[in-house]
């Protein structure tokens, strides 16, 4: 008896094993697929971000990454700095540029390229990959004939694999700034998929053949489990502020904040938010495309706004100030692909001339106010003479005796009311106020 309950334990092992090894099977046949979300310009952020993902990918090893991408371009330098992340990838990447009105403009049609799968959605684009200067300027000729034939040739090598017209495409995007919707690219071969969603692009790629590092992957994508990776706190704090209205609002609040600070020291707090926000505005402008021109219009507002509160004139320079700022805002982006909406343009120059317009209105106020400390403050006040005042004597003050000093021929008796005209060291002199 105690030899059959040996046997039936052993065979209830056996069968729970295989089940087990069973569903092990069927997890790794289905396999998992890493998806990163990147909308916004090319930034060091991204390049850390897609690192972080392979890495992982690799780590768990994943089916594929798919990069779900939605970008108008940016650093050159980075762009060149995620190519080698993708192609270096022991992971097959596949690049998705969606949702409906997305794009991958500029750097992000050299990225597109680079993946080893690269879809878009309907109502989508890709193109516009002409270089520009760091500042978003146009480049000098020579410059611009260097910086195009390096990316036409990175375009070419990377757009081969995918045939001679998606070469030919790849280069009129860099020399003509040409773009293409999704249906225009696939038929190309600039892109190799146009899905409608993530479920229809893994359905689609599922026994797609790439090659990775030299060697052929054949992708079983069909039933893999999607796992989303999320930036972390700091990755979405920084990617979030490179955001041309972000750092503009920043950059505002930032030198308002120090300009407060420098009029009325002491608190530490406007000081300490001023150059954390001036600090956060610089970053996203120093990863951003900017034209400097638009700088010294915003930096010359807020010199004017300083300034009117001891000219003379004043609201005249503010007005100036809110007109300078909103073309600096302007400027600050005009040869580039990114810009600021209008509204919050206004806005902000509307609440920074409202800020230095009340500075103004106070400073106004304080030139006017009577002196209530120190011994001018005793000016003009009233006393009570404690004594004949013929030509000295003594009245009482505020709570205190002083020695007080009359106009000769005006003497003033006992008990008056007197004004306080001067002060003499010691010594006020006073009227009576009859003589007023």
């Amino acid at each position: 008896m105690d030899k059959a309950r040996i046997r039936v334990t052993i065979y209830a092992g056996l069968v729970l094993v295989a089940l087990l090894l069973n569903a092990a099977g069927v997890s790794a046949q289905g396999g998992r697929v890493l998806v990163l979300e990147i909308e916004g310009p090319v930034t060091p952020v991204m390049l850390s971000y897609i690192s972080r993902g392979v890495e992982q990918a690799e780590t768990i090893g994943a089916e594929a990454v798919v990069i779900v991408l939605d970008t108008p371009g940016g650093s050159v330098t980075l762009m060149e700095k995620v190519v080698k992340t993708i192609r270096s990838a022991k992971v097959p990447l596949v690049v998705y540029v969606a949702p409906p009105g997305a794009m991958a403009a500029s750097a992000g049609t050299v990225i597109t390229l680079a993946a080893h799968v690269a879809a878009m959605a309907p109502e989508t684009s890709i193109g516009a990959a002409s270089p520009v200067g760091g500042q978003g300027e146009d480049l000098g000729e020579t410059i611009e004939k260097k910086e195009k034939e390096i990316l036409k040739a990175q375009a070419r090598g990377l757009a081969r694999r995918r045939g001679e017209e998606a070469v030919a495409w790849a280069e009129q995007a860099i020399d003509e700034a040409k773009a293409a919707s999704a249906d225009e690219a696939l038929a190309l071969g600039v892109i190799d998929f146009v899905a409608d969603n993530l479920e229809d692009l893994l359905g689609q790629i599922d026994g797609f053949a790439v090659s990775v590092m030299g060697e052929e992957v054949t992708l079983h994508t069909a039933e893999a489990a999607r796992e989303k990776l999320p930036m972390n706190p700091l990755e979405r704090l920084m990617h979030t502020i490179a955001d041309p209205t972000i750092a503009v609002i920043l950059m505002t609040i930032g030198i308002n904040a120090l300009i407060y600070e420098l009029s009325a020291p002491g608190g530490y707090v406007g000081g300490i938010i001023g150059a954390i926000c001036l600090g956060l505005g610089l970053y996203a402008l120093g990863v951003l495309s900017v034209d400097y021109t638009g700088l010294i219009f915003i930096a010359l507002a807020f010199v004017l706004f300083v300034l009117d509160i001891k000219a003379p004139t004043h609201g005249v320079l503010t007005a100036g100030g809110i007109a300078s700022f909103v073309f600096g805002a302007v400027l600050l982006f005009q040869a580039s692909t990114f810009d600021v909406p209008w509204g919050a343009i206004i806005g902000m120059a509307a609440l920074t001339g409202g800020f230095f317009a009340f500075i103004v209105t106070q400073a106004i106020r304080a030139q006017s106010w009577r002196v209530t400390t120190g011994g001018e403050a005793l000016i003009g006040a009233a006393a009570v003479a404690r004594t004949d005042i013929d030509p000295e004597g003594t009245v009482f003050l505020k709570g205190e005796y002083w020695t007080a000093l009359a106009d000769e021929g005006n003497a003033i008796k006992a008990g008056s009311r007197v004004k306080v005209m001067g002060r003499e060291g010691f010594r006020l002199r006073v009227r009576g106020e009859r003589e007023e």
